[in-house]
């Protein structure tokens, strides 16, 4: 099986221009899953994949509607019942990018410089999800069939909290039925530090609105005696922490699950110095609980975040208001054992009970997302290990994600397999961010060792 292996990375190395090729092609469909006015390009993304598995001559393509926009889904089955199926799982939609943000070239025309492609989606997901596509490429070009069984499921809404993807797996179970979920959509801290992340951040999103006058105020006439919104906004927000930088909010810690010796041992394999996070942030000084590594309080710890502000006049020139209303969004990541749906309550209770008498509040829960905690001494884990050792050229670290990848904890729980996730971007692409990009030779080797992982797999005991 090694000369299969060899011979298909010996492929993928040969056909590096026009996988680069093929995948430009996907950054320039703009598949923004929470605009409305994008919906057709959302759907012309997931159309894109299914044709390309088709050329690949994968069984059972199709595009598979949910209640929101559509998973396609791919499958290769050639391996027999005898050896592993791999579910791989990625997302092909995007968050919005606009020149006026940031960006130094188009976002959706990608654009190669200095080794890395720099467009909307390129790191997340699209150049990592297309890693595992061309992985199984490599094989069936070359000996013409792969070690392992694999299945393809690419989402079309991961960027807006996967509303729909659960009820999706709960009604095709015995469709995607597999022995392992192999997810790339996270990032090392350098190129020598591959790591493989073993958990992830939940997600409790919300939005508070604070209503004090019936309609905006003349402030000349009612001023002094009426209390701002935007005023009495900001002072709850200001009592959410406590003066060590701790959540205030009763309860919010109860269910955390502590971490042990082991674990940050393992996460102090990645050190973040202080230096580094004020090069990679651009922030002054350093802010959070003391009790805790900068590494831990970005991977390891729940936080609770002020996502939006809004109230009041924003346009040019004055306009001497009392704003009606006031508002804000607030996201908390959460880790095992927090419940999204308990810490909402949680908060809700408490910003209720510190508005003050003189304006109203309505606390509105938007999405949630459960945290996953993997064991990191999993066969399938400590194949992926291996894999990075042959192919990128370095052992990996296990770390702990900050992010949030709502179907993580979905596949964990419910088909009751493990779930590996093997990152190959790079903390500093910018996903997200004005000007996100990919290094084309993390795409390169991440193929490679995508190769390996399907080879590692299947010398694992399976029944």
């Amino acid at each position: 099986m090694t000369q299969s292996s060899d011979d298909a990375r010996a492929y993928s190395r040969a056909n590096a221009d026009k996988f680069k090729h093929e995948l430009f092609e996907m950054l320039r469909i703009p598949s923004l899953s929470g605009d409305p006015a994008f919906a057709g390009d959302v759907g012309r993304m997931a159309d894109w994949l299914a044709d390309h598995m088709r050329e690949l001559n994968l069984q059972k393509v199709a595009v598979m509607p949910t209640a929101g926009h559509p998973v396609a889904y791919g499958e290769w089955m050639g391996a027999g019942p005898d050896k592993p199926t791999v579910l791989v799982y990625g997302h092909y939609d995007v968050v919005p990018a606009l020149m006026e943000d940031g960006w130094e070239t188009d976002p959706f025309e990608p654009v190669e410089k200095d080794g890395k492609v720099y467009a909307r989606g390129a790191t997340d997901d699209k150049g990592q999800l297309f890693i595992h596509v061309k992985a199984l490429e490599s094989y069936l070009k070359t000996a013409g069939a792969a070690p392992v069984n694999v299945k393809f499921l690419l989402e079309g809404e991961e960027e807006v909290s996967s509303p729909n993807l659960r009820p999706f797996l709960e009604e095709h179970l015995d469709l995607l039925k597999a022995d392992v979920c192999v997810i790339s959509d996270s990032s090392m801290p350098r190129i020598d530090e591959p790591a493989i992340t073993h958990s992830l951040r939940g997600m409790t999103y919300i939005e508070i609105e604070v209503q004090g006058p019936t309609d905006d105020l003349h402030s000349g006439f009612w001023g002094g005696a009426t209390h701002n919104p935007a005023l009495a906004l900001v002072e709850i927000l200001g009592k959410l922490y406590n003066p060590d930088n701790t959540i205030a909010v009763p309860g919010f810690y109860d269910d955390v699950v502590p971490l042990t010796q082991a674990e940050r041992d393992m996460i102090a394999k990645t050190p973040l110095s202080e230096e580094q996070f004020k090069e990679a942030t651009g922030v002054p000084a350093l802010w959070g609980d003391q009790n805790f590594t900068l590494r831990e309080r970005v991977s390891a710890r729940p936080t609770l975040d002020i996502n939006g502000l809004w109230s009041g006049w924003s346009g040019p020139g004055p306009k001497t208001i009392i704003p009606a209303k006031a508002g804000a969004k607030l996201s908390s990541r959460l880790v095992g054992n927090q419940d999204p749906h308990k810490i909402f309550e949680l908060l809700k209770s408490y910003i209720e009970s510190i508005t003050p008498p003189t304006v109203h509040v309505k606390v509105s829960l938007l999405t949630t997302g459960e945290p996953a905690l993997i064991p990191f001494d999993l066969p399938e884990m400590r194949a992926a290990a291996r894999a990075y050792q042959r192919a990128w050229g370095a052992t990996p670290t296990f770390t702990r994600g900050g992010g949030s990848i709502p179907v993580v904890a979905d596949f964990y729980n419910l088909m009751k397999i493990p779930v590996v996730m093997m990152g190959y971007g790079l903390d500093s692409d910018g996903l997200h961010a004005p000007n996100e990009h990919y290094s084309l030779e993390m795409f390169g080797r991440g193929i490679e060792t995508a190769i390996v992982y399907l080879e590692e797999l299947a010398q694992l005991p399976h029944s």
